[in-house]
């Protein structure tokens, strides 16, 4: 957007630079973990590329690669206190980044959404001496920047696929959980994340029913994308079954795990939207631990 001021990190005092550093390196790292998760049901990992012939974790990890500063900057314009049409011009920059890195895949633009609106309220808080928990991000969402989300209609080429199927659809998409500060993140798979570390399970298993989690309750446009109503119901279907048998509390839980990616992979069906949602949930867990 031609006129618009972007932040310079070197501006900045070195505490800001340093908590900027630190959370895009918690971002990155949040982002790898939902790429290295395994199995996890039609989407792309370390071990094989899921239901997708166009990516694989390589052009995952240039992707990666290719936002490490992207998230510095928007974690700085947060602390400055940048109205969203600031933060949306850096994310379209990213998003620009990605896609050349790529080769015109797109790996992570819904990442780049809320991991970055997660970044900037971050960085919001902490320029305010104020601690990065999880309730205090999503109050920092809402209240700087949750009518501009309310209102945002995407980039710079209009609709998005995910924009154009939740029409369609009648479901709300990544721009409507914006919207209401990312309930899925705050209420429904950090809560799970948290109930099974605190049932000794390990963070693998955490990962795994946090992503399940949110398979089961999310309005997955790039499901309804890739494979219609039908395929969206399946996805929800098989989650709330893996739940329902207990999840990874479960004996044999990584077979039926195992077993219900290789339905998804048969079907083309990859829950990006949870894959996304998952990552800002390691995100926001990461950095309530920092100070």
């Amino acid at each position: 957007m031609p006129g618009l001021a972007l932040p310079s990190l070197y501006a900045a005092p070195r505490a800001g630079r340093a908590f900027c550093a630190a959370a895009a390196r918690l971002a990155v790292r949040s982002l790898y973990i939902e790429l290295a998760l395994y199995p996890k049901p039609g989407l792309v990992s370390l071990v094989d590329n899921g239901s997708h012939r166009d990516m694989h974790a390589g052009t995952f990890l240039r992707s990666l690669f290719a936002l490490r500063h992207y998230f510095v900057r928007i974690t700085r314009a947060g602390m400055d206190g940048a109205p969203f049409p600031v933060l949306r011009e850096l994310g379209i920059a990213a998003e620009r980044r990605m896609l050349a890195a790529t080769g015109g895949v797109n790996t992570h633009r819904g990442a780049i959404f809320c991991l970055g609106m997660l970044c900037a309220a971050a960085g919001w808080r902490h320029g305010r001496g104020m601690a990065p928990s999880p309730a205090g991000l999503r109050r920092t969402l809402l209240a700087q920047w949750g009518h501009a989300l309310g209102m945002h209609h995407g980039g710079a080429g209009g609709q998005s696929h995910g924009q154009r199927v939740a029409a369609l659809h009648a479901v709300g998409g990544a721009r409507a959980e914006m919207a209401r500060g990312l309930p899925s993140v705050f209420e429904l798979a950090l809560p799970r994340l948290r109930s099974t570390l605190a049932a000794g399970r390990g963070e693998r298993a955490a990962r795994i029913d946090a992503l399940f989690a949110l398979m089961a309750d999310l309005g997955d446009t790039n499901v309804y994308h890739r494979a219609g109503a039908a395929g969206a119901l399946l996805v929800r279907q098989s989650a709330q079954a893996f739940l329902a048998r207990g999840g990874t509390g479960a004996d044999g839980w990584e077979r039926m795990a195992l077993d219900c990616h290789r339905r998804f992979v048969a079907r083309r069906l990859s829950p990006g939207g949870a894959a996304d949602l998952l990552a800002a949930t390691c995100f926001v867990h990461q950095l309530d631990g920092m100070a």
